[in-house]
């Protein structure tokens, strides 16, 4: 019997080990993740300076005014019915958005639509043609009219913009693989669904998920400066001076500034040690080589983190029985999941033995392997929301609103009448995660000082990135047609 409890403790003992180091390897000091503001900033330096010479690929969005937070002069004509499609995960949202006297939203209809998983890795054609009949069907519902009605199409995947209601794919992010779109006008994919669909109407703007955020957010707020999306994926984006965009110089603007798309979920901080369960080290995932800084803090990722923590957990021990098939299927546990596991606060852990045996197939787990399994939930989601908010701060420093001197490693002080800054956030992640946001607001005191973080306010923008593309689409259809007269 002495024997059984040494080995039983033995192994309990390696897969405390494998936590410990887990929690040692995602250990983020604010010292570190000033350092990780430090290269995200020099990297979106780079990537205004020249195509392809950065790590974070800084794309020019061709969005150069937003609706203003106090007069709405931007949209001060608009009124009437437009509509918005949000693509940018495993479901897509149409939109309809009316518009009132003076442009004040005065109604808002959203219906969401999973996209069957074949139409991620099919072909372009299946996949905008399911979104245009979505459409369809969404407006025959609601009894709205086509002819004349603004579309703005919030396409949340990297795009080189060639215009305001034109760009093409340069590359799938998440989970999606339909390579024969790569290099296509995604807006003209769209454009040729809603015609075979019978529909008389065409896209106005095309934007990413972080720009119609930042619209959203501007549109309420104009002290709003970025927006930042923490959901099935991550990004943000900013505005920007033109005279510091030095690859697009000389280039005919109706503005002295432009949004500017940061994807930085491309980012990999050299001072952040990958984890031997971090994704980018396997093969499961079709671009395991790419979007690093998104796999560490991002929902589709997370859950499968810490899954492969689990996985290596019982492979050391016992401490969840001897039947763990179900820790070896991929993304099997979901970032939802991890978040429940977590924010379990129940004396006997009950919500996370439910998740354990219903998911991973995992029954009659003991209450000390479950306090063990809501700790690796912990540390994930600690580094996640702390790298997410050392980026936060990175455009803070690049733009000169975090208190240095534009970008410097000065001491951050306040300097002169106290200034508000604004960030628009929407994501699934930030705003259903109470824990998450509280790590994330816990390392922007850290890393900018009370001082400082006292004037920066995060700002959550439910249904932002499809709102705000519907509010451009708008507008820019109202400049457009002002423009022919």
């Amino acid at each position: 019997m002495v024997a059984r409890r040494g080995a039983a403790r033995v192994r309990w003992n390696r897969a405390v080990a494998v936590v410990r180091d887990l929690e040692e390897r995602c250990a983020t000091p604010a010292e570190l993740l000033q350092r990780v503001v430090n290269s995200l900033a020099i990297e979106m330096f780079a990537g205004l300076a020249s195509d392809g010479g950065s790590k974070v690929r800084m794309l020019l969005t061709c969005v150069d005014a937003l609706p203003d937070g106090s007069s709405h002069d931007m949209t001060r004509s608009e009124e009437g019915i437009s509509y918005a499609i949000d693509l940018g995960g495993t479901s897509f949202r149409v939109l309809k958005v009316e518009l009132g006297a003076g442009s004040t939203i005065i109604n808002r209809k959203v219906e969401h639509q999973p996209i069957p998983e074949n139409l991620t890795k099919g072909t372009s054609d299946d996949l905008f043609n399911f979104i245009a009949s979505a459409l369809k069907n969404f407006i025959e519902r609601e009894g709205g009219e086509v002819e004349g009605r603004a579309l703005g199409f919030t396409f949340s995947f990297p795009v080189r913009q060639t215009s305001i209601s034109s760009g093409t794919l340069i590359r799938w992010t998440k989970e999606f693989s339909i390579e024969e779109a790569v290099g296509k006008d995604v807006a003209q994919c769209l454009n040729e669904a809603l015609a075979r669909n019978g529909l008389d109407m065409k896209v106005n703007v095309l934007v990413n998920n972080t720009v119609g955020t930042l619209a959203l957010g501007h549109y309420y707020d104009e002290d709003t400066v970025a927006a930042v999306i923490i959901g099935a994926g991550t990004n943000a984006c900013y505005i920007e001076r033109n005279d510091a965009i030095i690859k697009s110089l000389g280039r005919v603007t109706n503005s002295e500034r432009t949004v500017v798309n940061v994807e930085w979920g491309s980012f990999r901080p050299p001072q952040i040690e990958l984890t031997p369960y971090d994704i980018c080290f396997n093969n499961e995932t079709w671009n395991y080589y790419d979007q690093g800084f998104e796999k560490m803090i991002s929902g589709v990722y997370l859950g499968e983190i810490a899954r492969l923590v689990f996985q290596k957990m019982a492979q050391e021990s016992d401490i969840f029985g001897t039947a763990v098939d179900g820790l070896s299927t991929p993304f099997v546990l979901s970032t939802p999941n991890l978040a429940a596991i977590r924010e379990d606060d129940s004396p006997d852990l009950r919500e996370v033995g439910k998740i354990l045996e219903e998911h991973l197939k995992l029954p009659d787990v003991p209450l000390k392997t479950r306090k063990l399994v809501a700790r690796v939930s912990d540390i994930i989601t600690r580094r996640a929301a702390r790298l997410a908010a050392a980026a936060i701060v990175a455009i803070l420093q690049k733009i000169g609103c975090d208190g240095t001197l534009c970008g410097s490693t000065q001491v951050r002080t306040m300097r002169g009448v106290r200034r508000r800054t604004v960030v628009a956030i929407e994501g699934g992640l930030f705003e259903g995660y109470s824990v998450f946001r509280e790590y994330l607001n816990e390392a922007l005191v850290e890393i900018l000082g009370e001082e400082i973080a006292a004037t920066v306010s995060l700002r959550v923008m439910e249904e932002g990135s499809g709102t705000g593309a519907a509010l451009l689409a708008a507008a820019y259809s109202s400049a457009r047609q002002k423009n022919s007269e």
